[in-house]
């Protein structure tokens, strides 16, 4: 069974995406005006580099977006040309934009790059593949591509999106030829309609959602005949606060993540890749030491996959596995460790072990990883390190406090704060009163150094006041 979550606070849409029970997918997206993958954008040529192969395109914001020049070579110096983002700009180098452009839906996706009407390659059933091709007419202009989910869908239904895909290529077309700077043309609300063209199936049972704007995306979505149930949360609380995976979000920043055999495995990131250790915790001999190692490994591998999907590690992922002699074991973790990933969307390649017992993943990079989100540069470190951001703090704040007064009416609250983030809220106390949501309630604020995080406790009795009153904050 799988539930879609959808939070949206200010500027931060989130998104977690449970399996029978079980966090596997967390992504968030700020708004900004960078471009993102799947926008498109009218564009200027600046600049063509033949040495690199590669054209600088105006498209409107502080940098240029980059260009191959392989299969775009006909493209000259101030023409002005529609592009679409395939990555996200990384520190001063422009976002990644090619000339082929292309609109996704659930069943079909309608591109620029060709005429016509194909079928994917993953339809194997031939027969099926006929009826599609016969079924479906081609549009004058854009290449249609049937995707893997029409082999299960209604004709009616497949067809009707195609018109609805249709009409947003001609729109954007004709921005193309009437607008007269470079500016973004497509791709409002890009990452929510991405998750529930991918997500919404016969495994989808629940989609749970904050804002009424978005309850009403997310029921557009649900065809007739699909069991999926939306419901729209309307409480003080914050949706993920309530349904418990705020707490499951804190602790991906932990490198160790325990196994249920007793084993963990620990995730450290180095400026060229991401590293993770397997460890099975257990002394054995002989034998007893091999079936050791390949059930830890086995239970490693399946975390591990769940591991990539939640943290969003992208680049190259380096396992280290217990040491294995057995090349058919080996090939189980492999099996395993390709199944846990065979619903990850980014493009994943997984390489044979090596002689020391080394498996080498490369995953596109593609959005940012949850860490870039909760957590900021920690001064005290000199840039070595990072601690959480005192905005994800006040965030968590904010929601205890929230539930604490839906049980009960509850006005004063003593709040420990790690003391590193002592200076930064006592510049503005206003706004740290106000982020947690308390300019009406009594804040009792204590910075220490032994607390992690924070910690916050209700104060219902009189001599609990009493014994923290010095930490009133005025």
């Amino acid at each position: 069974m799988r539930e879609i979550f959808i939070e949206r606070r200010e500027k931060i849409l989130r998104i977690a995406i449970k399996e029978n029970g079980k966090l596997v997918d967390c992504l968030i997206e700020e708004e900004t005006s960078e471009a993102l993958p799947g926008e498109i954008y009218l564009g200027t040529v600046k600049n063509i580099v033949p040495g690199i192969k590669s054209a600088f395109i105006d498209i409107g914001l502080s940098v240029n977006g980059f260009m191959s020049l392989d299969s775009n070579s006909n493209i000259k110096q101030g023409q002005e040309v529609i592009v679409e983002v395939l990555k996200e700009a990384i520190g001063d180098k422009g976002p990644k934009v090619t000339c082929d452009f292309s609109i996704p839906g659930k069943y079909a996706v309608i591109s620029s790059k060709g005429k016509g009407v194909t079928v994917s390659r993953r339809i194997l059933d031939e027969a099926k593949r006929t009826s599609l091709m016969n079924e479906i007419s081609p549009k004058p202009e854009g290449l249609i591509t049937l995707r893997t989910n029409a082999a299960f869908g209604k004709i009616d239904d497949i067809k009707n999106e195609i018109e609805v895909l249709h009409e947003r290529y001609l729109s954007i077309l004709q921005k193309g030829k009437f607008l007269n700077k470079p500016q973004r043309i497509y791709g409002e609300n890009l990452l929510l309609n991405k998750i529930l063209r991918d997500n919404i199936n016969n495994e989808t049972k629940n989609i749970y959602v904050n804002t009424k704007e978005d309850y009403e995306v997310a029921s557009d979505y649900i065809n007739i005949g699909e069991e999926v149930n939306v419901h729209l949360y309307d409480e003080e609380r914050s949706l993920f606060d309530y349904y418990h995976i705020e707490k499951e979000i804190l602790s991906l920043r932990h490198k160790k993540v325990q196994l249920n055999s007793g084993g963990w495995i620990v995730i450290d990131k180095t400026e060229a890749m991401y590293v993770i250790d397997v460890n099975s915790g257990k002394h054995t001999k002989g034998k007893q030491t091999e079936k050791v190692a390949e059930e830890t490994n086995k239970e490693a591998a399946l975390e591990i996959a769940r591991q990539i999907r939640l943290r969003n590690l992208g680049g190259i992922i380096l396992i280290d596995f217990i040491d294995m002699k057995s090349e058919e074991d080996k090939l189980q973790v492999l099996n395993i460790l390709s199944k846990g990933l065979e619903k990850d969307k980014k493009r994943t390649t997984i390489y044979p072990f090596t002689e020391l017992n080394l498996v080498q993943i490369s995953r596109t990079r593609s959005g940012k990883s949850i860490f870039e989100y909760i957590e900021e540069d920690c001064e005290l470190c000199k840039g070595k390190g990072n601690r959480l951001s005192l905005e994800y703090i006040l965030m968590l704040i904010r929601d205890e406090i929230l539930r604490y007064q839906s049980e009960n009416s509850i006005k004063d609250f003593y709040v420990e704060i790690n003391a590193q983030y002592e200076t930064y809220i006592r510049e503005d106390i206003f706004a740290f009163l106000s982020s947690i949501e308390a300019l009406e309630k009594k804040i009792y604020l204590h910075f220490v150094q032994e607390v992690e995080y924070f910690k916050l406790e209700p104060l219902l009795f009189k001599k609990q006041i009493e014994s923290v009153e010095n930490y009133l904050v005025n």
